[in-house]
């Protein structure tokens, strides 16, 4: 859980030297930035997407985890959550709806990369961190720029971050026989088509509801573990 654990404190730290600048930036400059951000994050994505040659696999994790994401309403639950944090934290000045909108984004960011799977499932099979601390770096230092531009919500993410990446540390040694590396690329291919996705919708291209797609991440593996089964 170390690597869990530096990644929260770093994504909390880059958030209030974020806060700190903001004050300083004109809103024509947060824009532009953003919208770098934006492009950056799509570039990733579509790297990330490229590393499975399974296009069934991912294509049907995707469109089936989607469907279980709906019900689930895993969107709709990481909005209220971030409501919940506005209405305790956010200042009666601040834009409504606009907390829980930085800490939905932030949260899906941070949560749906290759680097918080890989790494996650490294600490827990292996106890190695390098790959959490090295995210840590680079959350930290996105977490600057958005909570620059998007607002205080993105340090709150670092709670998801905590509970995801932990989640999957601790039950990562029950899943030790299924972790293949196939497996494991088809799950990074899926997570890049979502850090694509949010790339697209911080550019206001689409209005894609990526928190429902989060299960597709993990469908891989019930795939793989179905065709053990059977085998």
């Amino acid at each position: 859980m170390l690597g869990t654990i530096v990644n929260a404190l770093a994504i909390i730290a880059g958030s209030l030297l974020g806060m700190i600048f903001s004050r300083g930036i004109p809103d024509k400059y947060k824009e532009i930035i953003m919208s770098g951000v934006g492009l950056s994050v799509i570039l990733i994505g579509i790297k990330s997407a490229l590393v499975s040659d399974d296009l069934m696999v991912v294509i049907f994790s995707v469109i089936i985890g989607a469907g279980i994401g709906e019900f689930l309403g895993i969107e709709a639950r990481l909005e209220a959550l971030g409501r919940y944090f506005e209405r305790k934290i956010a200042t009666k000045s601040s834009d409504t709806g606009s907390f829980a909108r930085s800490f939905v984004t932030a949260s899906l960011v941070f949560c749906v990369g290759s680097m918080a799977i890989v790494g996650s499932l490294e600490s827990g099979l292996t106890g190695n961190h390098q790959t959490l601390f090295a995210k840590s770096i680079l959350d930290g230092v996105t977490s600057v720029i958005f909570a620059s531009t998007i607002g205080i919500g993105v340090m709150f993410s670092a709670i998801p971050v905590f509970l995801y990446q932990g989640a999957i540390t601790i039950t990562a040694g029950f899943m030790k026989g299924f972790l293949v590396p196939h497996t494991i690329a088809q799950m990074t291919s899926v997570g890049g088509l979502l850090i694509l996705s949010i790339g697209l919708n911080m550019l206001g291209i689409t209005k894609i509801r990526i928190g429902n797609l989060i299960p597709g991440i993990f469908l891989p593996l019930v795939y793989f573990a179905i065709l053990g089964f059977l085998q």
